[in-house]
């Protein structure tokens, strides 16, 4: 989430997009418009995994594994949370070591109170607004394996990736470190990596890892011929709408600020959520002679991956390509991933998170520029030197996702298992985990 910083007591707010992704420690004053923004954004995006991706994926699976999403998404943010505080954000924003991950002095949030400043924020409300993507980023990889995966398994999984593989990303691009202007990939390339609310940080670690995941857990029983369709687009278009409100905050509060650029960052999400709708219901009205809500509202989720990196940099122009690229291409990923790699990502968070994270990640070093209409790539910095750094910095996370995601599923197979019985797949994981049921089928 590329960070708007105040760096020293009396200087102005940095250049959108040209400072440092560092976390703050100037002892400036905070402000409260600025303040009452964030804290607005942190329950904007909390929003966006409770209820909205819950909702979202539970009307994607069958009637019987209903209960079991919502109780994965519900956990995951609990785990996540308690996590962010012992461990995550220390891990994350921590004085840089080396730059791969940060030290540990700010374990149970050591240091911080009332007064702790970072930047024009109080340092709490900070902590807490990357809480929320520190819980909507593993809970994304659960469409990877829904129906299927043992819940003590999801615990583990989720909890572990957020601290090995989340936690640094964060500190690589948002917290000061090798990928930042100031660390490694300024000395190389002569500029950081421009990711302003998580194309490669957020959506490209987590689709990744669901593509891992879904390799190693395997398919559901009868994927990809005998499995059954959604079950309520009615849920699925009710969460894709709250994931799209929530939007604003994830986008539009990485801004850090209460301001000019925080609300273009809304807009040109905005636009690149609805683009990609209309994208993805012409591709599949063409080839199916019919649209369908399940579609639209995927090509929805698509456009908003898409623009993440890019919409503190771009204008309304990149907005609109955001939106139209990333609903053209992630709807080809999904058929090709299913279809032709034939990997049951069930949900298809690699089709339309990693692929929309990296190809918004990638189109920012175009779409920067202010010719058309973005804020600019910094003081020399060409078009070739930022798309060197984009692509440096997706391989780097994305390799990284891919065996730190693959070393934790073996581990936890041997420790837990990895799916349940075949025969309680077949009965739905509501009644054979909880004992409850979404519906009453009697």
């Amino acid at each position: 989430m590329q960070r708007f910083m105040r760096v020293a007591a009396g200087t102005a707010a940095l250049a959108a997009g040209l400072a440092a992704p560092t976390l703050a420690r100037a002892a400036d004053g905070i402000d409260s418009g600025h303040t009452a923004w964030i804290i607005t954004a942190t329950a904007l995006v909390l929003f966006m995994t409770l209820p909205g991706l819950a909702l979202f994926y539970a009307g994607l699976v069958r009637a019987r594994n209903t209960l079991s999403v919502l109780m994965h998404c519900f956990t995951v943010a609990c785990v996540s949370s308690v996590l962010w505080i012992v461990a995550g954000y220390s891990l994350a924003f921590g004085e840089v070591g080396g730059g791969i991950v940060g030290d540990l002095d700010k374990l149970f949030l050591a240091g911080i109170d009332v007064d702790t400043a970072s930047g024009p924020l109080p340092e709490i409300v900070f902590v807490i607004f990357q809480m929320t993507f520190a819980i909507i980023t593993p809970a994304l990889i659960l469409g990877a394996f829904v129906e299927r995966i043992k819940f003590s398994t999801m615990i583990a999984f989720s909890g572990l990736w957020m601290l090995i593989v989340y936690a640094p990303a964060v500190h690589w691009i948002w917290g000061g470190g090798m990928m930042s202007d100031d660390g490694l990939f300024g000395q190389m390339f002569g500029v950081g990596v421009k990711d302003f609310a998580g194309g490669i940080v957020v959506h490209a670690t987590a689709g990744v890892a669901a593509l891992v995941a879904a390799l190693v857990i395997g398919p559901r029983n009868g994927f990809p011929s005998t499995l059954n369709p959604p079950h309520s687009p009615v849920l699925t278009m009710a969460g894709a709408a709250m994931l799209w409100v929530g939007w604003f905050g994830f986008n539009g509060g990485s801004a850090l600020a209460s301001d000019g650029a925080a609300g273009m960052a809304i807009a040109v999400t905005h636009l690149s959520a609805a683009a990609a709708s209309l994208t993805w219901m012409g591709l599949e009205w063409a080839q199916h002679k019919r649209p369908t809500l399940v579609g639209m509202v995927t090509g929805m989720v698509a456009g908003l991956a898409t623009v993440t990196p890019a919409s503190g940099f771009v204008g309304p122009l990149g907005g609109l390509v955001c939106g139209i690229a990333g609903g053209a291409i992630c709807y080809k990923a999904v058929t090709t991933i299913k279809f032709t790699w034939r990997i049951d990502d069930s949900l298809d968070v690699f089709a339309v998170h990693g692929v929309g994270g990296i190809l918004g990640s990638l189109l920012v070093a175009v779409f920067a520029l202010p010719s058309l209409g973005g804020l600019g790539l910094g003081d020399g910095v060409g078009v070739a030197d930022q798309l060197t750094a984009q692509a440096s910095g997706i391989a780097i996370a994305v390799v990284w996702s891919a065996i730190a995601s693959y070393l934790i599923l073996k581990l936890l197979a041997l420790l837990l298992g990895l799916r349940v019985d075949p025969a309680e797949e077949v009965e739905g994981l509501d009644v054979v985990e909880y004992g409850e049921r979404a519906y009453d089928f009697d």
